[in-house]
């Protein structure tokens, strides 16, 4: 433990809080967002265990009449973000994009319950029809093969990972007409999507708005549709999660493990021979996207890890040094500051720490542990880092960094 970094922290979830929802952090992102929420929960868990219940309410409390939990929840108004709500027009209250993200609020909420195991069940008990109702729209709206896609790279959480690239491609961006980015304003440019690749978001977001967010139409007709394996395998680690709690309560774990069982069966179509590992795969096409992400090794997060990971896990993180690369180091396209094409992400090595040590990869799991710590003792509280020398990059003060300083990178070796 470091009693200052412990208290600084503890801080900066007390900054970013804006009155039971918390922001990602201050500027570049000042709405709360699904799986940042989340994690904040578990985040203030450690100080506050009133207050991270009541910001798993607040994230569910936007959940659409369809079962979906948007990405974006605008809740105040705040014009030094864009595309905010009149460019997304979901049309509900409060307002929000018209997308989900990865679904780490089950094992989130678990996480918070075990922190509050006498206290929590009256909440818990709460949130687990909402939880459940997410979880089954996702497989009946993004569930192809057995496995989970994406509609559109942000609803991944990891935008402009090479994973999407050939996705990206064949995404006409040249008629989206103008519009002013506010994100380098806050960000040195060259650690954000470029230009190209935002011209492609919008267009797949206009789609989208122009069928009032259809989910059957944008799966059946929408312009980008990828299997990812990282919100795959947090989606079956949110089902076990989700099961156990079931359980917990007294209610019937049955549709649970039967998605569950769907989502195992999933995992040999996203699973690429040739490259030896999990991919992207683009699910209009059938191809592979060919790339080694940080998607893939979440597998370990939700048990799935095949023994030819391995391998490709150990490659990719000996050639850096502070934390999993989110993209092949050795690959032509890395980049080691820019988002999601290079960078090492705290809250992500968390989560996959956590599958390795239960899956008896102690020593690794604490090594992660070990590099993140060092990464954030050094740099700060920052969005993410360069993973080759440690440099903090994105924005400053981030509320998921400092939640997983406070239950998992300032403490010791990571529970199982």
């Amino acid at each position: 433990m470091n009693p200052d970094l412990d208290e600084r922290a503890r801080a900066i979830l007390v900054a970013n809080d804006r009155g039971g929802y918390t922001i990602p952090t201050a500027g570049l992102y000042p709405y709360q967002w699904n799986w940042d929420s989340a994690l904040a929960a578990w985040g203030f868990s450690s100080f506050d265990i009133d207050r991270a219940w009541t910001e798993l309410e607040t994230l569910l409390d936007g959940q659409w009449d369809s079962g979906m939990v948007p990405h974006i929840l605008f809740r105040a108004h705040d014009p030094s973000y864009f595309p905010g709500p009149d460019v997304w027009s979901s049309g509900t209250t409060p307002s929000s994009s018209g997308i989900t993200q990865p679904p780490v609020a089950a094992s989130m909420a678990r996480l918070v319950w075990e922190a509050d195991i006498d206290q929590g069940r009256a909440r818990v008990a709460k949130l687990f029809p909402k939880l459940q109702t997410w979880h089954r729209w996702f497989m009946q709206h993004r569930v192809r093969e057995g496995a989970v896609a994406v509609t559109h790279p942000w609803e991944s959480g990891r935008d402009n990972c090479p994973d999407w690239d050939i996705g990206m491609a064949a995404i006409d961006g040249s008629g989206v007409g103008p519009y002013e980015r506010r994100d380098t304003g806050h960000v040195d440019p060259s650690m954000r999507p470029t230009r190209e690749q935002y011209d492609r978001f919008l267009t797949i977001l206009y789609w989208g708005r122009n069928v009032a967010w259809d989910a059957e139409r944008i799966m059946a007709d929408g312009p980008f549709l990828m299997a990812d394996p990282g919100t795959h395998f947090i989606l079956m680690r949110a089902n076990e999660d989700l099961a156990w709690m079931a359980r917990q309560l007294g209610e019937d774990d049955k549709e649970i493990m039967d998605w569950q069982s769907i989502l195992k069966g999933g995992c040999d179509f996203i699973w690429n021979e040739a490259l030896g590992a999990y991919d992207a795969r683009d699910m209009r096409s059938g191809a592979f996207a060919g790339v080694l992400g940080s998607g893939a090794m979440l597998a370990y997060y939700a048990d799935a890890a095949r023994p030819a990971l391995d391998a490709h896990l150990m490659r990719s993180w000996d050639a850096v040094r502070y934390g999993l690369p989110s993209s092949d180091p050795e690959a032509a396209h890395f980049d080691p500051r820019r988002y999601w094409r290079g960078p090492a992400w705290p809250f992500l090595n968390a989560l996959i720490a956590r599958g390795l040590a239960m899956s008896g990869k102690q020593q690794l799991a604490e090594r992660l542990r070990r590099e993140t710590a060092e990464a954030i003792e050094q740099g700060g509280f920052s969005e993410y880092f360069d993973p080759i020398d440690g440099t903090p990059c994105g924005g400053p003060d981030f509320t998921w960094t400092a939640a997983i300083w406070l239950t998992w990178a300032g403490l010791g070796p990571t529970p199982s």
